[in-house]
């Protein structure tokens, strides 16, 4: 009966029987760690889906990327600190997916709209969506955290496990390398001369 009471942090815990005797850190509580989740889960789904394309595998590696969180509780200043270490954990997580699954991540069409300028944006959001999904899994978890999350480069850099003063460089060539992929489909800009 008892153990029906205790709340997820608490069994997480509960899997260490000499955290009390060695004085390591205790979870975070429930209240705060609800709060934690709510503010980042949906950034962090967004992140993960755009790095898979999968709404199922998204939503495996939100839950595995919490629940490992819970699990090693780590000890950081800030809660900025704590979502850099979720985001470089499910990054790891997504590259895990990736090497175990091998598969094409093709999106599927979406239904047509009667209204020809939104069809032509659906349109457009596909050819999109299948693009960014041509890029590498790095690449387009570096495009995500800048340009979607607005991440720093030292934030970027802890979340993907390279050197900050490497971002920049990493961040040009995905770019470059999207921006070919978009011309080479017809969808980049327009030269004009």
């Amino acid at each position: 009966m008892a153990e029906a009471l205790m709340t997820l942090p608490t069994l997480v815990a509960a899997g260490d029987p000499d955290a009390s005797r060695t004085g390591a850190p205790k979870p975070m509580d429930e209240a705060r760690f609800e709060m934690f989740y709510r503010r980042n889960a949906g950034g962090l789904w967004s992140y993960l889906y755009r790095l898979t394309g999968d709404v199922a595998a998204s939503d495996d590696l939100l839950q595995k990327a919490f629940f490992r969180f819970l699990r090693a509780n780590p000890v950081l200043t800030s809660e900025e600190h704590q979502r850099r270490w979720l985001f470089r954990t499910a990054t790891n997580l997504a590259f895990d997916h990736f090497r175990e699954t091998k598969r094409d991540r093709a999106h599927a069409e979406p239904a047509p709209r009667a209204d020809a300028s939104t069809e032509s944006r659906e349109l457009l959001r596909h050819d999109m969506m299948k693009t960014f999904a041509e890029l590498k899994p790095r690449e387009r978890a570096l495009l995500w955290l800048a340009h979607v999350e607005e991440a720093d480069h030292e934030t970027i850099s802890e979340a993907l496990g390279v050197k900050a003063k490497s971002v920049k460089v990493l961040l040009f060539r995905a770019r470059k390398r999207l921006g070919d992929l978009l011309t080479r489909k017809g969808l980049g800009p327009e030269k004009t001369r």
